[in-house]
């Protein structure tokens, strides 16, 4: 399944093969319809499975389509804190 397939915009798709990422994960194939459609969601998955895109991609999709709407500028950014990233950081010593 493509992630053309899950209502994500052309632009994002792109992007996303463009990062190497070529198909979604089960846990993306999963959330990031539910998502688009303003839905709650839980999801629980291995680290790596591919969450923080799951979320993001419908986000940042959302932050598009309003910003059309709006006639905003479209040099937008989203930025995510990923707690697990924070996790590992400070375990290794390393300063955030």
């Amino acid at each position: 399944m493509p992630f053309a397939s899950l209502g994500l915009s052309p632009a994002l798709v792109d992007a996303a093969a463009a990062s190497g990422f070529t198909a979604p994960t089960p846990v993306q194939a999963a959330a990031i319809p539910v998502v688009l459609k303003g839905q709650d969601l839980l999801a629980c998955a291995q680290t790596g499975s591919g969450k923080t895109a799951a979320f993001a991609l419908p986000l940042l999709q959302m932050l598009q389509t309003e910003a059309q709407q709006r006639n905003t500028p479209e040099n937008m950014r989203l930025i995510m804190e990923s707690a697990a990233w924070a996790r590992a950081t400070m375990l290794r010593g390393a300063p955030l």
